[in-house]
């Protein structure tokens, strides 16, 4: 395909959505606190080397004590607005995908409609891990097609420090805090999201998990002493996985909208382990300069990461209006998605 010429994009499936929708304005926010591969090793037994051939990851933001996922989460959502230039009053619903939330109930989503200062919408969390901001991209894109709502907000918020257990080496150095969003609409114009495409094995929940805190192993002295409130995983069933669901994910969205890497602008996945971007980007055909990558200065920030990605890869401007943009995430669950855009 020449770079001139433009692509034939159709439909997935037969049917066609009632609206277009679009993305019209991303912010972030992520703490200023900066915690490097050299200050790791002062905490635990661990070498920047090491980190940095495993994972890719040079450092990574923490939030203080005093700040929430919600806080994070609303000044993300802050910028989004302003960026598409959406007014409090306007917004109808907000979705926040998140797995580190204030507290179980009420939803993470009503305390960021708070601190908006949105008076009008409707408000709920979703939790898909790391896919949870493409979960909430294909959930808020319904509620418009439909005609429910006009304007949604979904964002991707996490305190992952709350969760890591800073005395095993093989998690803590991988994780961090920040979030994304995105605000959604119809222009009125044809494209905006092409196709979502979402999956989940819940066969393999056991790789990748925090046991405690549900309703299965509730908070006790026991259940804080074997350390289930801290995030487990297997790593290396983790990274088989995770290529090849994202893999899968990425192909099938493609050969729904009759596109192949060749059309796509810029890849933006999920932000977990430089290894998995490379061995993603070759199975896919990709060449790495494609691959939008920031994990070397965040780490992984799980369903914040995409979001966070894709808002830093439009401002640089990674890709321009009418191009072909390609999402694809994988967590926890096990879930993983993908979405085409043209922006």
């Amino acid at each position: 395909m020449t770079s001139s010429s433009k692509p034939h994009l159709r439909s997935p499936r037969s049917r066609r959505p009632t609206r277009s929708v679009h993305i019209v304005g991303t912010g972030s926010y992520v703490p200023d606190r900066v915690l490097t591969n050299a200050d790791l090793e002062q905490m635990v037994d661990t070498t920047d080397e090491w980190i940095t051939t495993r994972s890719g990851i040079k450092e990574r933001r923490i939030a203080p004590d005093y700040m929430c996922t919600s806080d994070m989460g609303a000044a993300a959502a802050r910028r989004a607005m302003e960026q598409a230039g959406v007014r409090e009053d306007e917004v109808d619903l907000i979705i926040c995908a998140t797995i580190t939330p204030d507290m179980p109930f009420p939803a993470t989503a009503c305390l960021i409609q708070q601190k908006l200062g949105v008076k009008r919408s409707a408000a709920f969390d979703m939790e898909a891990a790391c896919s949870g901001f493409l979960y909430g991209l294909e959930i808020g894109q319904q509620f418009i097609t439909s005609g429910t709502y006009d304007t949604v907000v979904v964002i991707g918020a996490e305190k992952l420090s709350t969760i890591v257990d800073w005395q095993d080496r093989s998690t803590c150095v991988l994780f961090g805090d920040g979030a994304g969003a995105a605000v959604l609409r119809s222009r009125g114009e044809e494209h905006g999201i092409l196709t979502t495409c979402m999956g989940a094995d819940g066969s393999q929940a056991d790789i990748l998990l925090m046991p405690g805190g549900g309703a299965k192993y509730p908070a006790s002295k026991e259940s804080v002493s074997a350390g289930m409130h801290y995030l487990k995983m297997a790593g290396k069933e983790v990274f088989k996985n995770a290529v090849t669901a994202m893999q899968t994910a990425a192909e099938e969205a493609l050969r729904k909208c009759n596109l192949t890497i060749a059309d796509i602008k810029c890849v933006i996945p999920h932000q977990a382990n430089i290894r998995i971007l490379e061995s993603l980007a070759d199975r896919l055909g990709a060449p790495m300069e494609k691959v939008y990558v920031n994990l070397h200065r965040y780490g992984n920030i799980s369903a914040a990461s995409v979001a966070i990605a894709l808002d830093e890869a439009a401002r640089e401007g990674r890709f321009q209006r009418g191009d072909l943009i390609l999402l694809v995430v994988f967590g926890s669950g096990l879930t993983w998605a993908s979405c085409v855009i043209q922006w």
